[in-house]
C-alpha cells in the first residue's frame, strides 16, 4: 500500500521526481519548500541558475520549472495523494511559482499515471540522430491531447511549415553562435571533470548534422576542440509547436507542464525528443515562428520527436541540495 506521510522517504520521493524535468541548458533553476502545516511543498525559482543571455524574459525558467511541477504532482499521485496544484499562488511572492498540497488520499489511482510515473526515469533529451521512421499519427494526437490538458496547444505542422521553422532556428543558431553573449553563456554552461551537477556534460552535447538542414544547438559556440564529428540525422524532421494562448509567468508555467506531459506520454510509446529553443531567444523570430493559419497564440519551445537510443541522464543536484525544511 503506498504511503501517505509526508516523511523524508517521502520527500525524497517526490522532489527526485521532480528534478528529473528537463530544463534549460540543464540549469536546474528550482528550490522546494515544505509548509508541515498546511502539507504544501511550495516550488520556487533558483534564479542563481538563471541564463539571462538565452531567456532575459524568464519564461524558458519558468517552462522549466512548470515541468518539474509536472513530475512533481506525478509522483505524488503514484504515492497515493490527490494533489492540489497553485501557480503563482501569491503574488507578493513572485518567486514562488507552485504549491502542491499534499493533504487528500486518491479516492482511485488515476489511468495512466503508473507508466508516466515509470517514463520519469527514461525521459532524456536526446542530440542524436533520429531513425528515418515516422511517429504514427495515433501516438501524435495522444501528445496533443496531453498539451491540451495542461491547458496549452501541440500543433503537427505541414512539411512546408516544418522547414519555415527550421529556417527560423538555424537563422536563431547563427545569431547564437555570433552574439558575444549568448556565445559565452552557452560555453559556461558545458560541464567536464568534477564540474557541478548541472549544466551539460560534454558527452552529453552530440554532433551537428552533416547536411546543415537540421541545426542542432551548438553549445560550444564554434569550439571545435569539443566538437563530435557531423552526422547524418533524419532526412524529414518532426516536429512540434507547444504554444499558449497568452504570453504571461502562468502560460509559461502552463507550457512547461504540457512539455513535460507529452514528453513524458512520448516516453511511454518509444518516442525521443529533443528541443529546440533557439529561436524563442530572439523575439522576432519568435514572433515569426508562429503559424497565423492557427490562429492567435505565442510559440514556447519546438520539440522533435523521433525513434532513438533512449540516451543518459545529465547529473543532477541531489534532493537535499535543492529542498529546504523548516
Amino acid at each position: 500500500m503506498p504511503t501517505l506521510a509526508l516523511d523524508g522517504p517521502a520527500l525524497e520521493r517526490l522532489v527526485s521526481a521532480a528534478i528529473a524535468a528537463p530544463s534549460i541548458h540543464n540549469s536546474q533553476p528550482w528550490r522546494f519548500r515544505l509548509q508541515p502545516d498546511t502539507s504544501t511543498l511550495e516550488v520556487r525559482a533558483d534564479r542563481t541558475r538563471a541564463v539571462p543571455a538565452a531567456d532575459p524574459q524568464g519564461s524558458a525558467l519558468h517552462i522549466s520549472v512548470g515541468a518539474a511541477v509536472l513530475n512533481l504532482r506525478i509522483a505524488a499521485r503514484h504515492l497515493g495523494w490527490a494533489p492540489e496544484v497553485r501557480l503563482l499562488p501569491d503574488p507578493a511572492e513572485p518567486d514562488l511559482l507552485a504549491a502542491v498540497r499534499l493533504d487528500t488520499p486518491a479516492v482511485a489511482p488515476l489511468p495512466g499515471t503508473e507508466k508516466l510515473y515509470e517514463a520519469i526515469r527514461h525521459r532524456h533529451t536526446i542530440r542524436t540522430p533520429f531513425a528515418d521512421r515516422p511517429v504514427p499519427p495515433a501516438v501524435l494526437e495522444e501528445l496533443a491531447t496531453v498539451a491540451r490538458s495542461e491547458d496549452a496547444l501541440l500543433h503537427l505542422p505541414d512539411r512546408a511549415e516544418t522547414a519555415r521553422l527550421l529556417h527560423l532556428t538555424a537563422e536563431a543558431e547563427r545569431r547564437n553562435t555570433t552574439d558575444d553573449a549568448q556565445r559565452e553563456e552557452s560555453r559556461s554552461w558545458i560541464r567536464a571533470g568534477d564540474a557541478p551537477p548541472y549544466g551539460i556534460p560534454v558527452g552529453a552535447l552530440g554532433p551537428q548534422d552533416r547536411s546543415g538542414h537540421l541545426p542542432m544547438r551548438d553549445f560550444t559556440a564554434l569550439h571545435a576542440a569539443e566538437h563530435q564529428a557531423p552526422a547524418a540525422f533524419e532526412h524529414e524532421p518532426r516536429i512540434a509547436v507547444l504554444a499558449t494562448e497568452h504570453d504571461t509567468p502562468e502560460d509559461w508555467l502552463r507550457a512547461g507542464l504540457a512539455l513535460e506531459h507529452v514528453l513524458l506520454a512520448a516516453t511511454v510509446h518509444g518516442v525521443r525528443a529533443s528541443l529546440l529553443h533557439q529561436a524563442m531567444e530572439w523575439p522576432y523570430l519568435r514572433w515569426e515562428a508562429r503559424d497565423p493559419h492557427q490562429g492567435p497564440g505565442y510559440v514556447q519551445i519546438l520539440i522533435r520527436l523521433g525513434y532513438g537510443p533512449e540516451g543518459a541522464p545529465t547529473p543532477r543536484l541531489a534532493p537535499a541540495e535543492v529542498l529546504d525544511l523548516p
